[in-house]
């Protein structure tokens, strides 16, 4: 089966079409995620982004763990400011789908974690 080619990216391409980060491990204020740039950092507690991709006002995704009864408690936010009147269509139109999406990216979330707490018990 022949290899997908390989893509260069340029300086002059928008902030989701960036990959990587300075450190594939290491997060800190300013690096990308995707369509996103980490805007505030603090370990095993709060990650809050900011949305780089163009939506009609401005959007951030927030994460805040605490800890729980047999492990953390994780709370997914999503904020939107909108920019006038196709702000609020754009945000209540997608309404319906935020249950999925969101959802769906703390389960996934959940799964990873959960994965990663197995693999560390299993090398102890």
């Amino acid at each position: 089966m022949p290899h997908p080619p390989v893509v260069t990216f340029t300086p002059i391409q928008r902030p989701g079409l960036r990959r990587g980060r300075r450190d594939p491990t290491l997060l800190r204020v300013g690096d990308t995620l995707d369509f996103w740039r980490v805007e505030a950092f603090e370990r095993d507690r709060l990650l809050r982004l900011r949305a780089e991709m163009r939506v009609p006002g401005r959007a951030w995704l927030q994460f805040e763990v605490e800890p729980g009864a047999g492990g953390s408690v994780v709370t997914q936010t999503a904020i939107f400011e909108p920019a006038g009147l196709l702000g609020l269509v754009y945000w209540y139109g997608l309404w319906p789908f935020h249950g999925f999406i969101f959802g769906g990216m703390l389960r996934n979330l959940a799964t990873a974690m959960n994965g990663h707490a197995g693999a560390s018990a299993a090398r102890a």
